[in-house]
């Protein structure tokens, strides 16, 4: 290959210079380039494509063809077409010889392509698709009087020499300085080339030479780098053919990724969103690749996500992070024996608690033995942002003794500082770590920074069970309650907790405009604003609020806050009945009964209070009830158990686990297992502690230097 393509680099940079210097912001310079970088590489390459035609037949041979037959012999490569290129022998570089005529011309050549090539670059763009947009490009430039002068530029950027690798290679650096200053969050990723390497090392490590073709998938392609990177790497290790296949909704990207795709021998990419439109909802693949965003919402899209009847969506993940739906999206296109690699955020592998659609959704996977190895990379390996991220290796073909088992890798310290970094990315995997990965990974046996585990080790149990609390000796109101019953209901004859007394327990009006109020109030108030003889006592139930109107404005303004707020275990709370006083005693946590000064330990329990507004009826008025009851103090809880996958084992250990660490009574509720996948946990390095003879001496030495330093101050 010739290594000179990337001088390129900085000449195709430096056109940004020209729109720094007419106030195009930084941010918004992707979008100027792009339109013209991709009418670079399409004229240099049917150029190249014309000489070769030309020198195929002969010069005067092809001198003798005919439009028509020319244009169909063109039109048969696929690669697209323009006039002036083709028919009237001028390039982008002639058009711009003539100041005067330049736009006339510019616009002529433009509308001189094919209308695939139009479509994708924008020249008739509207309001509608606008892919590339160089209409709205060339408006602007025109706006700022710099078209020409831009267009200049672009036209000294000679990529005929290079081959259609060579020209993806450029272009995939180009991609990537854009990627720097574009992306708007952190979940926009553009794959680096030495991430890219390592996908492609391990894909050639799963495959073998065949006869057959190999498909290759990305659901979320962007400008195709990850998907064409891996092509071209597995074309250089293998002579067997690849077809790739990409989408994407993104129009920029998606129109890069579709021109690039006609200069390869067999490749269809797609516009559209995967998770709403398959746009190949009837095939499966060999591979499938995939760097979706990270973190990203898909709520513009729910009703398309949770009415999809394709089946692909076992599970219905949390709105705000639509990771685990392209995962579960990609183990759908995987054929019979397909593998994969598809780079995530560690969200995918902990997120979502047991009985979460994440864990289900990991759950399914290992279920399922779709996943060979999660391998953790080194944080800032990306270009904006510095977090870990992780390869999921895929694979519906595992060998034997992988079978039912997960490898996580750690290859968090297999990198190689960068001498300059790009953006947020100061390392990168050099082939040195990424062939050791890779070994790792086909070896498939534990080392110091890789693990096997059997699948079921990321299964946990997540028991619930309903506690049955107890006071200082032990015992509960549970235990004091005949079978069959759930607490006891009391007969107030007062409730206070203090700072308030209710006498009466069911209120009522008396009519349309007079409220008999609660015992409190000892009062009749008629609502009528100019009579505040009735007014005035309203107003002590809630200082400063305006007089209720109605028996539910009452119960809404003071009765039902004052009950909801009370708390028997914050404050002292007291039920008289006919039978006695009740109380909590929060020094015993025990309720009482006293009779006659005599107190009664009832055991730890809950006192109850409900107030609620009850609709008039045939035989009773509308009216306010509250009610009390002493209950047992029940709680629910669960408890983190390891997973065994025989069930007699797991409940064993279920029921092990809880006579040790349980003490209080109790009883089982549901039992959901879920699935995490921590490397916290499993690589977990305990900081080392130092000695204490070191510890010391530093102490002592620090202790004579201060010695010394007090006696410089006394001379």
């Amino acid at each position: 290959m010739n290594n000179n393509i990337l001088q390129y680099e900085s000449k195709i940079w430096a056109t940004a210079d020209l729109l720094r210097g007419c106030g195009i912001k930084e941010s918004e310079w992707p979008s100027f380039m792009m339109p013209f970088f991709a009418l670079a590489m399409i004229e240099s390459r049917l150029i190249r494509m014309f000489d070769k035609l030309k020198a195929d037949i002969g010069e005067q041979a092809f001198a003798d063809i005919a439009k028509d037959d020319l244009y169909n012999m063109i039109k048969d490569e696929g690669q697209g077409y323009n006039i002036f290129i083709f028919e009237k022998n001028q390039s982008l570089t002639d058009i711009c010889k003539n100041d005067k005529s330049f736009e006339i011309d510019f616009d002529a050549y433009l509308k001189g392509f094919d209308g695939e090539t139009k479509d994708l670059l924008g020249v008739d763009a509207s309001d509608g698709e606008k892919f590339l947009d160089i209409k709205g490009v060339i408006s602007k430039l025109k706006a700022k009087k710099v078209l020409l002068g831009y267009t200049k530029l672009w036209a000294e950027i000679d990529l005929k020499p290079f081959n259609n690798s060579e020209i993806t290679t450029l272009e995939e650096h180009i991609k990537r300085k854009w990627a720097d200053i574009s992306a708007e969050t952190a979940g926009e990723q553009y794959t680096p080339d030495d991430v890219i390497a390592l996908i492609a090392e391990i894909i050639a490590s799963k495959i073998e030479e065949s006869d057959t073709l190999l498909k290759i998938y990305d659901c979320s392609c962007g400008g195709g780098n990850l998907l064409f990177g891996v092509e071209d790497r597995i074309n250089q290790k293998f002579k067997r053919l690849t077809q790739t296949f990409g989408q994407d909704w993104n129009d920029a990207l998606y129109a890069l990724a579709k021109i690039e795709s006609r200069f390869r021998p067999d490749s269809k990419i797609e516009h559209g969103n995967t998770l709403v439109e398959d746009k190949f909802y009837n095939d499966e693949f060999d591979v499938v690749i995939a760097n979706p965003p990270y973190g990203v919402s898909w709520k513009g899209y729910d009703k398309d996500i949770i009415n999809d009847k394709t089946g692909r969506f076992k599970f219905i993940p949390s709105i705000s992070d639509g990771q685990l739906l392209f995962m579960q999206h990609l183990v759908s296109k995987l054929d019979s024996v397909g593998m994969g690699v598809v780079v995530h955020n560690g969200s995918t592998l902990f997120s979502g608690d047991a009985g979460s659609s994440e864990s289900n959704i990991r759950k399914w996977m290992l279920d399922r033995d779709v996943v060979e190895a999660v391998i953790q990379l080194p944080t800032d390996e990306f270009f904006n942002t510095g977090i870990y991220t992780y390869l999921w290796v895929l694979n519906k073909n595992k060998q034997p003794h992988h079978k039912d088992k997960v490898m996580l890798i750690n290859a968090g310290n297999k990198f190689k500082p960068l001498k300059k970094s790009k953006g947020s990315k100061r390392k990168e995997v050099d082939e040195a770590n990424r062939l050791e990965i890779v070994a790792t990974l086909t070896a498939y046996q534990d080392n110091d920074y890789a693990k096997v585990f059997d699948k079921e080790f990321f299964y946990f149990n997540k028991q619930a069970i309903m506690l049955t609390n107890v006071d200082e000796h032990g015992n509960s109101f549970a235990a004091k309650l005949k079978e069959g019953k759930t607490g006891e209901k009391l007969t107030p004859l007062s409730l206070t907790n203090g700072e308030r007394e209710i006498t009466e327990f069911v209120i009522t009006s008396v009519d349309s405009d007079n409220y008999r109020k609660v015992g409190e109030l000892h009062a009749y108030m008629k609502v009528c604003e100019q009579n505040a003889e009735y007014a005035s006592p309203l107003l002590s139930i809630n200082a400063g609020a305006a007089s209720p109107t109605s028996l539910a404005e009452y119960f809404e303004q003071d009765i039902k806050p004052f009950i909801t707020g009370l708390d028997y275990k914050e404050q002292p709370l007291f039920i008289t009945t006919s039978q006695g006083r009740y109380f909590f005693d929060a020094s015993q946590e025990t309720l009482i009964k006293e009779t006659a000064g005599k107190k009664e330990e009832l055991g730890c329990g809950k006192i109850v209070v409900k107030s609620a507004l009850k609709k008039a009826s045939k035989t009773q008025p509308e009216r306010i009830e509250i009610s009390a009851e002493l209950t047992p103090d029940y709680q629910k809880d669960y408890e983190i158990i390891p997973f065994h996958k025989d069930e007699a084992v797991n409940r064993a250990a279920i029921e092990a686990f809880m006579a040790k660490y349980i003490s209080k009574p109790f009883e089982y509720l549901e039992n959901v297992v879920g699935v995490e996948i921590n490397f916290n946990k499993v690589f977990y390095q305990p900081e080392k502690l130092r000695e204490v003879g070191d510890i010391l001496g530093e102490i002592a030495a620090l202790d004579e230097e201060l010695k010394a330093l007090e006696a410089g101050l006394t001379l």
